[in-house]
């Protein structure tokens, strides 16, 4: 199952119907909006890792809507395309020249759509890993090109896995990361590892870091906090 997060805004319900179903199929979390204003509202209550955005919609057009959410720091690594007629090459131009990063042509198939969604969340992932080289939370800093990880002068020892995992939770505080997700992200689908791996290096990183960094969500994962 997939768990990146899609934000389809277009004012046509069939096109959002045939969007949603299939994204929703291979597993996305998808949530829809049917004009510009309301696709703003949507983005920053979701944080999508992609937006696909029509660009001829009431209210405000998808242009604008990628204007407005480039100019805010928190979509910097949001993957936006866009929705086009075919003969729409002005407004293609337009949409690219705001931030967008690629557009899709309509009508819009299927099998070709979830081929494109899968390459431009490669290419956000791509995006995030090249322009982020540290992240600082509290007194916590974990520098990603030098792979390790200081507390205010104290230097952090860490395994490369437990160094991957904190990684991962770090990238977004407050997000619940699944044990499915952090197996794949953390390990690889084609590596196999016991039920207990992913416990027993949170327990490492929780004696290393201390208890109050690392939540448990039972049932479901882990998110990192402070």
């Amino acid at each position: 199952m997939n768990s990146a997060k899609i934000l389809l805004v277009d004012d046509e319900p069939d096109i959002l119907e045939i969007l949603e179903y299939n994204l929703r199929r291979e597993g996305y979390e998808v949530a829809t909006a049917d004009n510009g204003e309301e696709g703003l509202r949507r983005a920053e209550e979701m944080r999508p890792d992609l937006i696909i955005l029509d660009i001829m919609m009431p209210i405000m057009d998808g242009v604008e809507v990628c204007r407005q959410l480039r100019a805010r720091k928190e979509f910097d690594n949001t993957v936006i395309t866009f929705l086009t007629a075919r003969e729409e090459d002005y407004s293609q131009i337009a949409a690219l020249d705001t931030g967008g990063d690629d557009y899709i042509t309509k009508p819009i198939r299927p099998r070709v759509l979830l081929s494109r969604v899968k390459a431009l969340l490669r290419r956000g992932e791509r995006k995030e890993q090249e322009e982020v080289t540290s992240i600082a939370i509290g007194d916590i800093v974990i520098d990603l090109e030098q792979i390790v990880v200081l507390r205010g002068e104290e230097r952090i020892e860490l395994a490369k896995k437990e160094f991957d995992l904190l990684k991962l939770l770090a990238s977004k505080p407050g997000k619940v990361f699944s044990r499915d997700e952090i197996f794949n992200k953390v390990w690889g689908t084609d590596v196999i590892v016991g039920n207990r791996t992913i416990d027993v290096h949170i327990r490492k990183l929780r004696e290393k870091l201390g208890d109050h960094y690392i939540k448990t969500i039972k049932g479901i994962g882990y998110k990192f906090e402070f």
